[in-house]
C-alpha cells in the first residue's frame, strides 16, 4: 500500500477513537434537534394518528457513525373497534384508554449512507438509526383475576405507572442547507409492551410507527472529512495541535464557504507532507529561571530540528521566546523572551538555516502554556508557519 493510502487510513481511523481531538472549528459535530409529526399503534391495523413532538441531542463522531438520544410523546390512540384487536370494545370500557399520555426516550446508533460512497459531506444526507427504546405511562388497564388466563374482557382500569422497555429502528432523508442547518424527515417503528395495558390483544409487544418532520442544527457547523483527518492525525501524533490547527484554518480562509467540501486528495496531501517531514512538527526548547542560555542537550535538540526544516521547502518557522509571568517584572520578562528568542534564532543561523525562513518574535511574561506549569512557559517554541 501506498505510504499516502496508509496515512490517510490511519489518520481518518484515529479519529474515530480519538473523540477529544481539537481542530480550529469547536462543536464537533454535536447537534441539536426539535421536530414534530404523527404517531399510530398498531396491532393488527394501524390507530388513529396523534400528534406527536420529539427533541434531540446527539453527535457524529465520523461523518458516518454517531449517537443521539431523542425524548418523544406526548399521545397514543387504541380504537375501540380495530380490526385484529381481537375485542369488541364499548364505550365506557374504551373511555379510560383509547387515548393515552405517554413519554419515550430512545437510544440511537446513527450511519449516514451517504456519507460512506460520497467523496465529501454530501448536501442531502439519507441515513439509519437503530437502538434501545423505553417509555413511560400508566397501565391503564387490566384484566380482571377471573379473567386473566382468558384474554378476554372484562377489563379494569389501572392507574399504576409503568417504565416498558424495547427497540426501534428507521430511516432518515435530510438536506444541508448550510454546513449547520438542516431539515430532515424520518420515519421510525418500535416494539414495546403496549402502553394500553391488557386492552390490546399485543399488550407484549405492540408496533408504534412515527413520522417527523425535524430542524437539526449542527454547533459550529459539520467539519467535513479534512477537519476531521487533521483532528486524527494530531490524535495519532502524526502532527501537532497546532499544525492541525493551522490546517484546519488555512482551509477554511482559502474555503469560506465550502469547509466541508473536501476530497481525499486534499486530505491525502496534506497529511503526507507531515509524514514525510516535508513540514516537520513544532518543537520547543526550555530554559532555567532568568537564563537565556543553551545547554548542550538544547543543542542537541536543534541540530536535529534544523536538518527537518533545511528539507522543508517554501515553509518559513516562527521562533517564538517566552516567559514565565509568575516570576519578574514585565519589562524584565519582556527583555528575558527576547533573549531566549535571539539565543535559538541565531544558534540556527549558525547551523545553516537562512535568516529568510525564520520569523523571530518575543512575547514576555505569559501565564502557562503547558499543563498548567508556569516553569514550562520559560522557553521558545520553533513551529512551521
Amino acid at each position: 500500500m501506498k505510504l499516502k493510502a496508509l496515512a490517510l487510513s490511519i489518520a481518518l481511523a484515529a479519529g474515530v477513537f480519538a473523540a477529544n481531538a481539537q481542530t480550529a472549528y469547536k462543536g464537533n459535530d454535536t447537534f441539536i434537534g426539535i421536530g414534530g409529526g404523527i404517531i399510530s399503534t398498531y396491532n393488527g391495523g394501524f390507530n388513529t394518528p396523534q400528534p406527536y413532538g420529539n427533541i434531540m441531542i446527539g453527535r457524529y463522531i465520523t461523518p458516518v457513525w454517531g449517537v443521539r438520544g431523542v425524548i418523544g410523546g406526548p399521545f397514543q390512540t387504541l380504537d375501540p373497534k380495530v380490526k385484529g384487536n381481537g375485542y369488541d370494545l364499548t364505550v365506557d370500557n374504551a373511555r379510560g384508554y383509547s387515548k393515552q399520555l405517554f413519554g419515550e426516550i430512545n437510544l440511537d446508533g446513527m450511519v449516514n449512507f451517504s456519507n460512506i460512497f460520497a467523496k465529501d459531506l454530501a448536501r442531502f444526507d439519507v441515513y439509519g438509526f437503530v437502538g434501545p427504546t423505553m417509555n413511560v405511562s400508566k397501565q391503564n388497564t387490566e384484566l380482571t383475576n377471573a379473567n386473566k388466563f382468558l384474554d378476554a374482557l372484562p377489563v379494569v382500569e389501572s392507574d399504576k405507572t409503568r417504565v416498558r422497555f424495547g427497540a426501534s429502528a428507521g430511516l432518515g432523508l435530510g438536506y444541508n442547507f448550510t454546513n449547520a442547518f438542516e431539515l430532515a424527515i424520518e420515519g421510525r417503528y418500535g416494539i414495546t409492551p403496549s402502553i394500553f395495558g391488557d386492552a390490546s390483544q399485543f399488550r407484549s409487544a405492540e408496533g408504534t410507527g412515527r413520522v417527523t418532520l425535524n430542524a437539526i442544527w449542527t454547533i459550529g457547523g459539520k467539519h467535513g472529512k479534512f477537519a476531521r483527518a487533521a483532528a486524527a492525525a494530531a490524535a495519532a501524533g502524526y502532527l501537532s495541535k497546532e499544525a492541525a490547527d493551522a490546517l484546519a484554518r488555512e482551509y477554511a480562509e482559502k474555503h469560506p464557504k465550502t469547509i466541508e467540501k473536501i476530497v481525499e486528495k486534499e486530505v491525502i496531501k496534506e497529511v503526507e507532507k507531515y509524514i514525510n517531514n516535508e513540514i516537520p512538527a513544532s518543537t520547543a526548547v526550555f530554559f532555567e529561571i532568568n537564563k537565556a542560555n543553551l545547554t548542550p542537550k538544547d543543542k542537541a535538540r536543534l541540530q536535529l530540528y534544523a536538518e527537518s526544516m533545511k528539507n522543508a521547502k517554501d515553509v518559513t518557522f516562527s521562533v517564538a521566546g517566552y516567559a514565565d509571568k509568575a516570576t519578574g517584572t514585565p519589562k524584565i520578562n519582556q527583555t528575558l523572551s527576547e533573549k531566549r528568542a535571539q539565543a535559538v534564532y541565531d544558534y540556527l543561523i549558525s547551523l545553516g538555516i537562512p535568516a529568510s525562513k525564520m520569523e523571530k518574535s518575543a512575547n514576555g511574561g505569559v501565564d502557562p502554556i503547558f499543563f498548567n506549569n508556569d516553569v514550562l512557559s520559560r522557553t521558545v517554541i520553533i513551529k512551521a508557519k
